[in-house]
């Protein structure tokens, strides 16, 4: 399976399970619907929603894109995929192909990195839910992708808020095996990766 829109893929073999572990990992910064037993991706990068549509219709999934609110630059892709779960467990993926793929959406979803290719590089993974933050970094760990320890920057303001960083002697490693495909990090990367 090889969705039109993405382009060179250092992760191989592209496959339906690995796809479904990207979409599984980027749900950390979904919200589910009960109601409409739905799961809702939001950004104001519209390209980064159409890849994710791309990706579930993929994978034979219907799913559409939509703003949200008449004055406000943030849209939605919705879908009804019945095999996303916001209690999935990674654990399974732990020394798998699909765990670096699970490791990509999450990253699309809560990591970062700076916009500027002349900023000093640092790659950090932030969310609240620190169960899945810990799995994140089980599954570098056993990639042979280092990461420092798991840390609250500042208990006093948010004492649930999680957060590690990939030591910078992995940067490379994690830049070419991990990647994106969110096309504005995927872009920042393109920027950084030695040849």
């Amino acid at each position: 399976m090889t969705p039109q829109r993405l382009h060179a893929e250092p992760l191989e073999p592209m496959s339906a399970a690995n796809v479904m572990a990207y979409l599984q990992g980027a749900l950390k910064d979904a919200t589910p619907s009960a109601l409409h037993r739905t799961h809702r991706y939001g950004q104001s990068d519209r390209a980064w929603l159409e890849r994710i549509a791309d990706l579930l219709g993929a994978l034979g999934h219907r799913s559409w894109i939509y703003r949200e609110g008449r004055d406000r630059n943030y849209r939605i892709v919705e879908t009804s995929a019945k095999f996303l779960s916001i209690s999935f467990d990674p654990s399974s993926l732990i020394g798998t192909p699909a765990g670096l793929f699970y490791v990509r959406g999450y990253f699309d979803a809560d990591g970062g990195m700076p916009a500027s290719s002349e900023a000093r590089l640092y790659v950090q993974f932030c969310q609240k839910d620190r169960v899945s933050l810990e799995r994140v970094h089980e599954i570098l760990h056993e990639q042979g992708i280092e990461s420092g320890r798991i840390h609250n920057p500042s208990a006093r303001v948010d004492p649930d808020y999680w957060r590690f960083f990939v030591r910078a002697k992995s940067h490379q490693d994690f830049l070419e095996r991990v990647s994106s495909w969110h096309p504005r990090k995927q872009a920042q990367i393109s920027a950084r990766v030695k040849i």
